[in-house]
C-alpha cells in the first residue's frame, strides 16, 4: 500500500493519520508539488484532478482523502470507523461534507493565503472559519466525537486543518471544546501530527 502525499496538506496528513490509527502497513511516497510533480502525466494517471493524497492499494487507485478513508475502513473491515447503520453512517457522511466544504473554504483557504500565497480574501475565509468553529463548539459542548459515542472518520477528516487553523491567522482560543477535541484526537493511538509551519498571531 502506497500513500502519495505531502507533508503540508492537510487532506494528505487525513489520510496518512487514518493509515497510522489503523495499524496498516504502508509506504509514504512524498509528492514534490513545487516542482510539479502532481501535474505528471504518470500521477495525472492516478488523478485527473492533481491533487494529493492518493492511495495505490496494490493497483487499486483511491483518490481524494475522504474517499481514502471510507475505502481504508471498509477495507479494515472497521465498522467501528465507519458504521454499517444508516443513521450512522449518515451523520460520518454530514462530516465529510463540512471537511470538503467548510472546512476547504474556511481554516484550510486561510492557511493557503499565509502559506502558498492563495488569491483568497483573507476576512473573508477567516470570518467563515470563525462560523464554523463556533458550530464546532456548540457540537462538542456536549459530546467528545462529532459523530457518535466514539472517534470515527468524521473526526479524522475535520481534524487536520482545523488543529492548523492558527497558521491561516484563525484564533482558536475562544473554542475550549474544539481544542480539547483536538487533544482527543491526539491522544488517540497510532496518531501522527501534522507537519507544523510558523503560526502567525490571530488578528
Amino acid at each position: 500500500m502506497k500513500l502519495y502525499h505531502h507533508p503540508l496538506s492537510g487532506h494528505a496528513h487525513r489520510a496518512r493519520l487514518f493509515v497510522s490509527l489503523l495499524g496498516l502497513p504502508h509506504e509514504l511516497v512524498e509528492v514534490d508539488l513545487k516542482a510539479g510533480a502532481h501535474k505528471t502525466p504518470e500521477f495525472l494517471s492516478m488523478n485527473p484532478f492533481g491533487q494529493v493524497p492518493v492511495l495505490d492499494d496494490d493497483g487499486v487507485i483511491v483518490a481524494d482523502s475522504n474517499a481514502i478513508l471510507v475505502y481504508l475502513a471498509k477495507k479494515a473491515g472497521r465498522g467501528d470507523w465507519l458504521p454499517e447503520q444508516p443513521a450512522a453512517a449518515a451523520a460520518v457522511q454530514r462530516w465529510l461534507s463540512v471537511a470538503a466544504g467548510e472546512v476547504a473554504y474556511g481554516p484550510a483557504a486561510a492557511r493557503m493565503i499565509t502559506l502558498f500565497g492563495a488569491a483568497y480574501h483573507a476576512d473573508e475565509v477567516i470570518a467563515r472559519a470563525h462560523v464554523l468553529l463556533a458550530r464546532l463548539e456548540n457540537e462538542l459542548a456536549t459530546r467528545d466525537w462529532l459523530a457518535g459515542d466514539q472517534p470515527t472518520i468524521a473526526d479524522v477528516a475535520i481534524y487536520s486543518y482545523v488543529a492548523r487553523a492558527p497558521e491561516g491567522n484563525v484564533d482558536l482560543s475562544g473554542y475550549p471544546a474544539v481544542n480539547a477535541f483536538l487533544r482527543r484526537v491526539e491522544a488517540l493511538p497510532g496518531f501522527v501530527p501534522f507537519a507544523r509551519t510558523p503560526a502567525r498571531p490571530a488578528a
